[in-house]
C-alpha cells in the first residue's frame, strides 16, 4: 500500500505542470502548496498588472473617473498593457496561447482590430464612463484575470534545469524501499545458500525500479506485481490476453515466413536444375538411408496393383461390363452382317444378346486373368522388367532439354500458386481460429 501511495504521488507530480491550470481552477489551495515544490511563483509582470487593476478598482469606489489618481492608474495600465504585448511574459511558462486568448477577448470587447488600440481604449476614462466602469472591471476579473493567473515564473537551479524539489518528498519512500529490498535479498540468500548476493537480488529484480531517482513512472511495474502477489488485483486475464495476442501475431507471421521460404527454396532448386540432377544423376545423390530394408516406392506400387485387381475391379464389374458392351455394340453396328440380322424376323435381338454375353465374358475373363497373372512368378518378373524399362525410358525423355525446361516452368508456376493460396488461406482463416482450437483442446485435456 505504501508503494501504491508513492506511485500515485509520482503520477501526480508528473501531471502537475501539464495540468496545473486544472488544479489551479479546482484545487487552488493545493497549487499554493505544491507550487513551492516545483519552484513556481507568480510572474512579476502579470502579477504587477493584476495588482494595478486591483488598485484602480479600489480608487474608483470612493471617487469618480475624473480624479487625477484614476487617470494615473489608467495610464499605468496602458503602459503595462503595451509591455505585456511586446515582452510576452507567458513564454517562459510555455503559455503564449493564454496571451493570445487575452488579446482576442480584448479585441472583441472594444471592437478594435489592433491589440495596442484595444488596450489603450479599454483603459481610458471615456470608454469606462460610457460602458460603465463596474461592468468592465467585472468583465476583466471574470474573463481576463483567470487567464493571467495561470502564468507563472519558475526558477532555475544550479544545474541549469527548472527547480524541482520532489526528491525531498520521494526520499523517505525510496529509503524505505531500499531497506525492504535489502531485507528481502538477505532472506532469499539465506533460504538458498547456493545463491550469491547478486543472484539473490535478481530474484526481486522488479523492486530495483523503486530505487531509481529518475524515470519514476516505471515503478508501476513493481507496484503492479506486488498488488498481484497480494491478491489485491487479478491480472491473470490481462496476462493471458497479452500472451494470446503476442502468440497470434508472432505465429501468423512466422507461419507465413516459413511456408513462403520453403516454397521459395523449392522454386530456386527447380530453377537451378538441382531437382532434375538429383532424380536422374545418381552420382549427385547422397547415400539414401532406409529404416526397414524395403523399397517403399515399389511396395506402394505393388500394393496399389493388388488393391485394384482384388478389391476395386470386383466392385466396378457392372460398370466395366457396361463399358465393354457399349464398345462391342459400336463395333457391331459398323458391320454389314449386324444390319442384315436386325432386319430378319425373330433375330433382331440376337446381336444385342451376343454383345451382352460377350461383354460379360470378356470382363469376367479379364478379372480372372489378372488374378491368375498376379500369382504367376513369370508374369511378376515380366512386370518388374516393364516397370524398370518404363522408368529408364521416362528418365531419358525427361532429360531432354525441352521437356526439362517445360516441366521446371510448370513446377515453378504450380509452387507460386501454392504459395499465394497458402498465405491467403492463413489470412482468411486467421491464427485466432487456431488458437481457439488449441484452447478447446487444453480444456478437454484438463477435464
Amino acid at each position: 500500500m505504501i508503494a501504491l501511495i508513492n506511485l500515485i504521488l509520482v503520477f501526480f507530480d508528473l501531471s502537475y505542470i501539464p495540468w496545473r491550470d486544472f488544479y489551479l481552477q479546482y484545487t487552488p489551495k493545493l497549487t499554493q502548496v505544491y507550487d513551492q515544490v516545483k519552484g513556481i511563483e507568480p510572474h512579476r509582470d502579470t502579477q504587477r498588472y493584476l495588482n494595478q487593476v486591483n488598485a484602480l478598482s479600489a480608487q474608483l469606489k470612493p471617487t469618480n473617473l475624473d480624479s487625477p489618481e484614476v487617470e494615473t492608474s489608467l495610464g499605468q495600465l496602458r503602459l503595462l498593457s503595451n509591455r505585456l504585448i511586446e515582452e510576452n511574459p507567458f513564454a517562459l511558462a510555455n503559455k503564449s496561447g493564454q496571451l493570445e486568448k487575452i488579446k482576442n477577448i480584448i479585441r472583441d470587447r472594444t471592437h478594435k482590430n489592433s491589440i495596442h488600440a484595444a488596450f489603450d481604449t479599454l483603459w481610458t476614462q471615456a470608454y469606462l464612463s460610457q460602458a460603465g466602469w463596474q461592468k468592465e472591471l467585472d468583465f476583466f476579473n471574470t474573463e481576463v484575470k483567470p487567464l493571467m493567473e495561470t502564468n507563472y515564473y519558475r526558477g532555475l537551479g544550479t544545474n541549469g534545469k527548472f527547480i524541482d524539489d520532489f526528491w525531498q518528498l520521494d526520499l523517505p519512500f525510496v529509503t524505505l524501499f531500499a531497506l525492504d529490498f535489502l531485507v528481502r535479498t538477505i532472506a532469499v540468500s539465506r533460504q538458498n545458500p547456493g545463491l550469491n548476493l547478486l543472484e539473490a537480488m535478481l530474484r526481486r529484480w522488479y523492486d530495483i525500479f523503486l530505487l531509481f531517482p529518475f524515470g519514476r513512472w516505471v515503478r508501476v511495474i513493481p507496484v503492479t506485481l506486488r498488488l498481484q502477489q497480494t491478491d489485491l488485483i487479478n491480472l491473470e486475464p490481462i496476462r493471458q490476453q497479452i500472451n494470446r495476442d503476442f502468440v497470434a501475431n508472432f505465429a501468423g507471421e512466422m507461419t507465413e515466413v516459413v511456408g513462403v521460404e520453403i516454397v521459395n527454396q523449392m522454386q530456386e532448386a527447380i530453377g537451378r536444375g538441382d531437382a532434375t540432377r538429383w532424380l536422374f544423376q545418381s552420382s549427385s545423390r547422397r547415400a539414401y538411408i532406409t529404416v526397414n530394408n524395403t523399397d517403399e516406392l515399389q511396395a506402394i506400387a505393388s500394393r496399389l496393383i493388388y488393391l485394384s485387381v482384388y478389391d476395386v475391379m470386383p466392385k466396378i464389374q457392372p460398370e466395366l461390363q457396361a463399358l465393354v458392351h457399349q464398345i462391342i455394340e459400336i463395333i457391331l453396328k459398323q458391320s454389314p452382317i449386324y444390319k442384315q440380322l436386325q432386319n430378319l424376323p425373330g433375330l433382331n435381338q440376337l446381336p444385342h444378346h451376343l454383345s451382352e454375353n460377350l461383354a460379360k465374358s470378356l470382363s469376367q475373363t479379364t478379372q480372372n486373368t489378372l488374378e491368375t497373372a498376379l500369382q504367376d512368378p513369370e508374369v511378376t518378373a515380366i512386370a518388374a522388367r516393364l516397370v524398370k524399362k518404363f522408368q529408364t525410358v521416362l528418365e531419358f525423355e525427361l532429360q531432354k532439354q525441352e521437356n526439362t525446361q517445360e516441366l521446371q516452368a510448370l513446377l515453378v508456376d504450380m509452387l507460386e500458386e501454392i504459395k499465394i493460396n497458402y498465405v491467403k488461406g492463413i489470412e482468411e482463416k486467421g491464427v485466432e481460429e487456431i488458437l481457439e482450437e488449441s484452447a478447446q483442446l487444453r480444456q478437454i485435456a484438463g477435464k
